[in-house]
């Protein structure tokens, strides 16, 4: 079994168990839904050992299935066929849900009950022949390097904040750190002589990125002058922390990241993942191998470091159309 000590010895069980009067207009998750919802919250974090982030998507989107499907008088997920599908994925259209949103949430539930069939809850998966919607891939946004220096620019006033903050965009734009990777660093996990962070990404995967010299000079200068400062006597394990000498929250660092950008005169509606693609597309198309990339990024697949190849592709129209005799 794949759930709690505390949960019955068949799941299937529960599903048995619910009697209801639903109120379509606003309703509720049964009880014995809820629990599903909850074990399967728990076999993604123990046993699929997905990210924070993804299980609270997916958990979500179960959610959001299983009120759909309640409010249509169903109790026995084992009674979800193709035409249940179709109404929700019908609903979903009509509700202007994106394709990249609805392809999640179709991988979540078929991935909720390719579970649900492996512990004998229903006798197939009704999702098995439903294909992911086909949108495309969405091109990352990027910044210039011209923006990216103006980010750079050290403010006019040095406090301990501020070096904190400074050190923290060097680091994100000089390894390609995901914000919560970077909010959660340990201080044992940079090697400020060896140049390089030890990241625990997703799926619990170790890697090593390096970083350059400028972000070496800063996080130093914070250690030094600013970190024993914002702690005042605290002690913490982490690398960047608050006066409360734990670390930064990942609403926050995203705030303080667009206030220094107003304050640089960037327009861009900016976010840490900004800086994870300037630091790809930057990387890419000044000749780094896709591969290295990859594993700096933390990447399972190429193919989705793959994207970021796309900068190249406006400055290869000017070349050619520059220096082409018949462009």
């Amino acid at each position: 079994m794949h759930c709690p000590k505390n949960c019955p010895n068949r799941l299937h069980n529960l599903t048995k168990q619910a009697s209801l009067t639903l109120d379509r207009d606003n309703p509720t998750l049964p009880d014995s839904f809820h629990a599903l919802r909850e074990q399967f919250h728990f076999y993604l974090l123990t046993e699929k050992r997905f990210a924070n982030n993804t299980i609270e998507a997916y958990t979500g989107d179960i959610e959001s299935f299983l009120l759909f499907v309640s409010a249509r008088g169903i109790t026995n997920l084992g009674n979800v066929d193709i035409v249940v599908i179709h109404r929700y994925l019908e609903t979903a259209r009509q509700r202007r849900i994106s394709h990249r949103t609805n392809a999640r949430r179709i991988s979540a539930i078929k991935t909720f009950f390719s579970y649900l069939e492996q512990e004998e809850v229903v006798s197939a998966n009704p999702f098995f022949s439903i294909d992911l919607p086909k949108s495309g891939r969405t091109l990352p946004k990027a910044l210039t390097i011209d923006e990216v220096n103006q980010l750079l620019t050290p403010p006019a006033s040095s406090t301990p904040l501020t070096m904190r903050n400074v050190a923290m965009i060097y680091l994100l734009y000089s390894t390609g750190l995901r914000v919560t990777e970077l909010v959660g660093l340990p201080l044992a996990s940079c090697n400020l002589s060896a140049c390089f962070v030890r990241i625990m990404g997703k799926g619990d995967k170790e890697r090593l990125v390096p970083f350059g010299e400028a972000a070496k000079e800063k996080i130093q200068h914070y250690l030094e002058h600013a970190r024993p400062h914002i702690l005042k006597g605290k002690r913490s394990n982490f690398l960047f922390v608050t006066g409360r000498g734990s670390k930064m929250s990942r609403l926050r660092f995203w705030q303080i990241l667009k206030e220094v950008a107003v304050a640089a005169g960037i327009s861009k509606n900016i976010s840490p993942h900004m800086l994870r693609h300037s630091f790809a597309t930057h990387l890419l198309a000044h000749g780094a191998d896709l591969r290295a990339v990859q594993m700096m990024l933390g990447h399972s697949d190429i193919t989705t470091t793959e994207i970021y190849t796309h900068i190249d592709q406006e400055r290869l129209k000017k070349v050619h159309k520059k220096f082409h005799p018949r462009g």
